[in-house]
């Protein structure tokens, strides 16, 4: 390879002071435009961009060398900074250039497939398939910086307030309990498989049960599950545990660290405590447990205005016990066409929804697709429900309550983005609280834990137990941060009497419990403090941080929708030798 030119400067860095200095840089070039006598060439690096001249004063055979350059070629250059005499206002670097005396290709490159350029609007399996150019980009550099930053203040802050980093295990029990699981084979046990950690859950558990007191960890975490824009299936969370403390306690903690992580990333100063709602508030006025508070369209409940009314959809799901509830979007009749609108309904049916009615303020008239049903009056009685004013838009959706729930809290931030209502700029941040402690399987119709089965019930409602676990409310908490849940926790359950009933009511027999969750269950006979703790996505916090979209645009090596690494081509086909090692045969 030869000599390497020893580096004195980033190409990011460099300015009018470093005018005269003589400088090495190292780097790829991003451009090169020869001009006949003259070459431009822009070199990067992670910091930045130089702009690099070859002319009369360089030797020849720099200069012809020069000439072979071409974009992604990594080379060093030494020379001299000088001013610049057409100097570029958006550029560190733009006052100045460096006049090159020597050049070094350390590697030719063929054409990229894709342009290293932040507008390169390329198809996003090309961008994962050519992942290492696609991180050259000033965006992408910028953006894995910043996690790296995010990490730090993490680190620190929670050293600072008395938290020891522990590593726990990523080969694990299997215990299929939410999400399915990843399973690895054990050579030495055949058939016996350990399982990739959905979370650090028992084992943080146990730590506690250690005398650890409070321990965190960047945990890399492995769920088997559909794929979203805000979901991987291998992913970090920043996760911890505290004992000897209540809900307050816990949530005191992650204000701290919220408040001190954006304001060493942003400058913003977040107001704590920061404001709570129950789940019950949340699902009724925003008909999702991680409501979005940038902007209003609240749910309105419809029943008793349009109950005995002739439209049959609206009897009907008030017959059966369902709901019929609305929002309003203010100002915004103008905006949606009917076509829009037809469009937004066909969106609305993926949550469940039969379809949308739509009702339209306008000058001395209210147009509604149900117009036939309901006078003018009783539109105006249902538009009072809202406060609605000329030139809004009413949607309303009729069924199953949790039908109606998803479907509105989909359009209301739909709708709001649709608008330009999502300021990334803007922070809102709230805990939801007091969760329902059970949900009901839709394929089993039995109760099934909402978070995992060692949370702990809140303690007024542990009588319910017996009598109607259906009302029983957990001691549980989510951070939610502009419409996207960037964490959740709660307090857990550390008396034995008490997680055996929970066990009983989930209809786990002691078999099964001792099979799943045996060593758990040893651990509290030996004196377990009260515990609880919490796990902050830490991918979503970078998304939020950084203003991106999608998840996969904050992992270097993030996976397709189909959890497919196109980069490297996992997941693959292993060698029949290797299977057989491991005693498993793959059917048809």
């Amino acid at each position: 390879m030869g000599e390497i030119m020893k580096r004195t400067h980033m190409c990011g860095v460099l300015t009018e002071e470093n005018i005269g200095a003589e400088v090495c840089l190292n780097g790829w070039v991003a451009k090169q435009r020869s001009l006949g006598s003259i070459i431009f060439c822009d070199l990067r690096d992670k910091t930045g961009i130089t702009q690099i001249v070859f002319d009369d004063n360089t030797a020849p055979e720099v200069f012809a060398e020069a000439e072979t350059l071409r974009s992604e070629f990594c080379i060093g250059i030494h020379g001299k900074v000088r001013e610049r005499s057409a100097k570029n206002p958006g550029l560190v670097t733009g006052g100045i250039e460096v006049l090159a005396d020597s050049l070094k290709i350390y590697a030719a490159s063929e054409t990229p497939p894709i342009y290293v350029r932040d507008d390169d609007n390329v198809d996003d399996n090309l961008r994962l398939k050519y992942r290492y150019l696609d991180l050259r980009k000033p965006r992408m550099q910028k953006i894995l910086k910043t996690r790296h930053e995010m990490l730090q203040v993490t680190r620190r802050y929670y050293s600072e307030v008395g938290f020891t980093e522990v590593e726990t295990p990523t080969l694990i029990k299997a215990t299929p309990e939410g999400a399915r699981d990843y399973l690895v084979p054990s050579r030495l046990s055949h058939g016996s498989f350990y399982a990739l950690p959905q979370s650090p859950q028992l084992f943080k558990q146990l730590l506690m049960v250690s005398g650890l007191d409070r321990y965190f960890q960047v945990a890399r975490c492995f769920r088997d599950e559909d794929l979203r824009s805000d979901r991987q299936p291998e992913f970090t969370q920043i996760d911890l545990e505290m004992s000897f403390v209540e809900t307050d306690d816990v949530l005191a903690i992650q204000e701290g660290f919220l408040k001190r992580l954006f304001k060493e990333m942003k400058g913003i100063d977040i107001e704590t405590p920061l404001p709570r709602m129950t789940y019950q508030e949340a699902m009724e006025r925003f008909g999702s447990d991680k409501p979005d508070l940038r902007f209003g369209f609240e749910l309105k409940k419809l029943n008793d205005v349009v109950a005995g009314s002739d439209f049959k959809v609206f009897q009907d799901t008030l017959a059966a016990g369902g709901d019929v509830r609305g929002i309003c979007i203010e100002d915004a009749s103008d905006k949606f066409s009917r076509k829009d609108i037809d469009k937004i309904t066909e969106n609305a049916k993926h949550f469940g929804a039969k379809g949308l009615v739509w009702i339209r303020m306008e000058e001395g008239e209210i147009r509604s697709s149900v117009n036939k049903f309901f006078s003018q009056e009783k539109l105006a009685e249902i538009a009072a429900v809202f406060g609605a004013k000329k030139n809004d838009l009413i949607l309303i959706v009729s069924d199953r309550k949790k039908v109606v729930f998803d479907t509105l809290g989909f359009l209301r931030r739909h709708m709001a983005g649709r608008l330009g209502l999502l300021d990334d700029n803007t922070y809102a941040m709230l805990w939801v609280v007091d969760f329902p402690m059970f949900e009901v399987d839709e394929e089993t119709g039995e109760l099934k834990a909402m978070h995992h089965p060692f949370t702990h019930p809140k303690n007024e409602d542990i009588p319910l137990l017996d009598t109607d676990p259906g009302a029983v409310r957990a001691d549980a908490y989510d951070i939610v941060i502009n419409g996207y849940e960037a964490g959740g926790g709660s307090i857990r359950i550390h008396e034995s009497d008490l997680q055996k009933k929970i066990f009983e009511i989930l209809k786990l027999t002691p078999e099964e419990c001792e099979q799943k969750f045996g060593f758990l269950l040893d651990a509290f006979r030996y004196g377990a403090p009260p515990h609880g703790g919490l796990a902050f996505g830490f991918d979503r916090l970078v998304m939020l941080i950084t203003g991106e979209l999608d998840i996969r645009d904050v992992i270097a090596f993030p996976k397709n929708q189909k959890a497919q690494c196109l980069l490297s081509g996992a997941p693959a086909p292993v060698d029949a030798s290797q299977l057989a090692e491991l005693a498993i045969g793959i059917t048809e």
